[in-house]
């Protein structure tokens, strides 16, 4: 495996390494912005935007969005990612004592995982925290960063149907264990001591499971990788690199990380929300676009869906298109359904096609078996807000929303490729 493949693969598993919650994506988003000198803008704030700036603007601490304004542009390139995963969130009075003997947490899924993964394996707790000082709530970012948690399975011996077909209850089967004895309270104490903060200033929080297995390059000729969250960070780190790394030609590049479309994307700082429109809104504002300009930027303009998609199983051929088989590291996967789920048409998939060609990036044309309803993703929603012309693309992978996902190592150079062509188009 050539060098170039490897050091960007560990470069992206460098990066979901210590990306342990949403909140923690965008907090390592900005530090790379904010190194390659962007500017922050605030949403309560006015902006305030020249030709030749750099600026990204945060919501909920979760969804992100950068930008790069040339000095002269006709339209938007935009990338879309998002910056969630299936995981387990941390409900309120979260510990339950189990006979006086057992203190585990109460939890409850957060987007529709593959529960038997999750098993067996030492997790810990991240997110965030809001604590009171004084007259003010602040926002603090908590990582427990140990292994403090695990689900634990019940014995062959003591589940006879474990391996014949199991329907796991999140509510029974799937509580991790705390620890021994009873502890009511003691993850309060345990964030207090964390934050440097009194138990009674704790005023609430967003606290999720995390696998703390890191990434790891395998295979015959190291052209596998493995890690968590690689839905959907195997396209947000490559989006942020072909953003910092590329300088734009007539168009303002821009990427959006959204939160919450493992759920949905029905949140202020999802998908669906007006975060892009309204960010793309102030923008024009800043730069004295009248109504007619806006609408000519709107109609020159283009959105990469960037999503993941799924590989061709070996062991489950069946499952997949009769014809069209995407495998990790074949290159970037475009994908189509004809019921709209995935924006691409024949319009768009040539567009990205023409661009990925000249830039000698390889890809791959994904289709659900009809048979098999395939998920969606963030195009056709975020175009019900702002409608241009998008295609979705993504990396092949395998055990897509599992807590440690499978892709091919050489893709992560491709995206990184790709989108920057994208960008400079």
């Amino acid at each position: 495996m050539e060098t170039k493949y490897i050091e960007e693969t560990q470069n992206l598993i460098d990066f979901i390494n210590k990306s342990y919650s949403p909140f923690h994506v965008v907090e390592n988003v900005k530090e790379i912005l904010n190194d390659r000198g962007f500017e922050e803008l605030l949403e309560n704030e006015k902006f305030t935007v020249k030709r030749g700036g750099k600026y990204y603007v945060t919501r909920n601490s979760s969804s992100l969005i950068a930008f790069k304004i040339p000095e002269s542009f006709v339209g938007y390139s935009i990338i879309a990612s998002h910056t969630d995963s299936p995981s387990f969130k941390v409900k309120a009075n979260p510990e339950m004592i189990k006979d006086g003997k057992f203190t585990t947490l109460n939890v409850e899924g957060y987007g529709g995982m593959l529960c038997a993964p999750w098993f067996d394996r030492p997790l810990s707790i991240a997110g965030r925290v809001f604590v009171e000082n004084g007259d003010e709530v602040e926002q603090r970012l908590l990582n427990f960063d140990k292994d403090m948690v695990s689900i634990v399975n019940l014995a062959i011996h003591q589940n006879r149907e474990a391996n014949t077909g199991y329907k796991y209850s999140k509510q029974k089967d799937m509580l991790p264990i705390l620890g021994l004895g009873e502890n009511s309270g003691e993850l309060n104490k345990l964030i207090a001591k964390n934050l440097g903060v009194d138990v009674e200033s704790i005023l609430d929080s967003d606290l999720f499971l995390y696998n703390r297995m890191n990434g790891t390059i395998w295979g015959l000729d190291d052209e596998f990788f493995s890690t968590p969250k690689l839905d959907d960070l195997g396209c947000v780190y490559p989006s942020v690199r072909a953003l910092i790394d590329t300088e734009p030609s007539n168009t303002i590049p821009l990427i959006a990380l959204f939160d919450n479309e493992e759920v949905g994307s029905g949140t202020k700082q999802g998908a669906l929300s007006d975060f892009l429109p309204t960010v793309i809104e102030r923008i024009s504002f800043a730069l004295s676009l009248d109504v007619e300009q806006k609408a000519m930027m709107k109609a020159n303009s283009f959105m990469l869906s960037a999503d993941n998609g799924h590989a061709l199983h070996p062991n489950y051929m069946e499952k997949s298109d009769p014809v069209n088989h995407t495998v990790p590291g074949g290159g970037i996967v475009i994908k189509y359904a004809a019921n709209q789920k995935y924006t691409t048409d024949a319009q768009s998939a040539a567009f990205i096609k023409k661009i990925l060609k000249d830039s000698d990036v390889p890809y791959q044309e994904f289709t659900n078996n009809s048979d098999v309803a395939g998920g969606s993703t963030l195009g056709n929603l975020s175009n019900q807000h702002y409608s241009l012309n998008t295609v979705d693309i993504g990396c092949s992978q395998l055990a897509m929303h599992s807590p440690y996902e499978t892709g091919g190592t050489k893709d992560v150079f491709y995206m990184i490729t790709g989108m920057s062509a994208f960008l400079k188009r």
